[in-house]
């Protein structure tokens, strides 16, 4: 297939890129590098099947030729980049969805709109299944991100129900790996990059507070499967094992060797207390499930970052913020 990817220079999307190649699909990457970078795919810009385009998909998206899919990826997605760009957050959740629809209309392609677990705020119902509707504060700080992929939800199904647009929703749950940014604010790149520096790791409350981490081949393994499907509609792409934050840090600690202490601060605004997927319709629909644990995940993670090594210091320094 001939397949546009939006945010294609990200950590995710530029994952996703390398899994269509393999298989032997052509990709045409359109990032505006705001959080992406092109080290992320610089390996592929010899690639024959690989073309990158950079560009803003708030503004109107063209691509000359067939386009047998579109990957709608782009967005700022950990919590210090959408709280810094929230403006940006809210447009490429409209108009860049609406834009990329609009080339999947034009096309007649299957549209993949990447969504996220965020979609059901600080939710009441655990683990959470696709028919919750969540918990959102729309008004609250993170409300940026999360309102930004709910409209996205629902402008992706409104285009398949108004105008027979092919959709599919990935809603995915705390994804982590390779090509993350040392700096993005994350928890688990920020434990790893605290702990291999021999800094404090920053735990907000009393972590007892709960996520699901899901390995970055995992979850492009899920993403693809879902779009190769003839699936409507939203499905969580997750790993339903469950840690506390606390449970995270030990791990990394663990697994890097460091003697790092943990220091608490209060928490953030609006944080969930709670984050697990029910993949039960994943399980049956793509018959998909994770196969990567979060010690296996995270020892390959610690093994990549630190190749990201200079000197005694990381590329990029890193921030104390472990919102997501």
């Amino acid at each position: 297939m001939r397949i546009v990817v939006t945010g294609a220079a990200g950590f995710v999307g530029s994952h996703v890129c390398d899994n269509l190649l393999a298989r032997g699909d052509e990709v045409v990457g359109l990032d505006n590098l705001c959080t992406g970078t092109l080290e992320n795919i610089e390996h592929l810009s010899s690639h024959a099947g690989f073309r990158f385009i950079h560009h803003d998909v708030t503004e109107p998206v063209q691509v000359s030729g067939h386009i047998d899919a579109v990957m709608h990826l782009a967005s700022p997605a950990s919590p210090k980049d959408y709280l810094r760009m929230p403006i940006e957050t809210m447009r490429v959740g409209s108009l860049g969805t609406l834009h990329t629809l609009a080339l999947a209309e034009a096309n007649g392609a299957r549209y993949l709109l990447a969504s996220t677990s965020e979609v059901y705020g600080d939710p009441q119902v655990h683990p959470q299944p696709e028919g919750y509707w969540g918990h959102v504060n729309p008004l609250g700080p993170r409300g940026v991100y999360d309102e930004a992929k709910r409209f996205a939800e629902a402008l992706t199904m409104a285009h398949h129900r108004s105008h027979g647009v092919d959709v599919c929703i990935s809603r995915t749950f705390n994804t982590y790996g390779p090509r993350m940014r040392p700096n993005d604010g994350r928890v688990v790149s920020t434990f790893i990059t605290q702990a291999m520096r021999g800094m404090p790791l920053t735990v907000y409350g009393d972590g007892t507070q709960t996520r699901s981490f899901c390995y970055v081949d995992d979850q492009v393994r899920g993403i693809v499967d879902l779009l190769d499907s003839t699936h409507v509609g939203a499905v969580n792409i997750g790993n339903p094992d469950e840690f506390t934050i606390l449970e995270l840090a030990d791990a990394v600690l663990e697994i890097t060797g460091s003697t790092s202490q943990i220091c608490f601060e209060p928490l953030p605004v609006d944080d969930p207390a709670q984050r697990r997927p029910d993949i039960s319709l994943a399980q049956s629909a793509l018959r998909w499930n994770p196969e990567i644990d979060l010690r296996r995940g995270l020892a390959l993670s610690v093994a990549w970052f630190r190749t990201q090594l200079v000197g005694p210091h990381l590329r990029d320094r890193p921030e104390t913020s472990t919102k997501e």
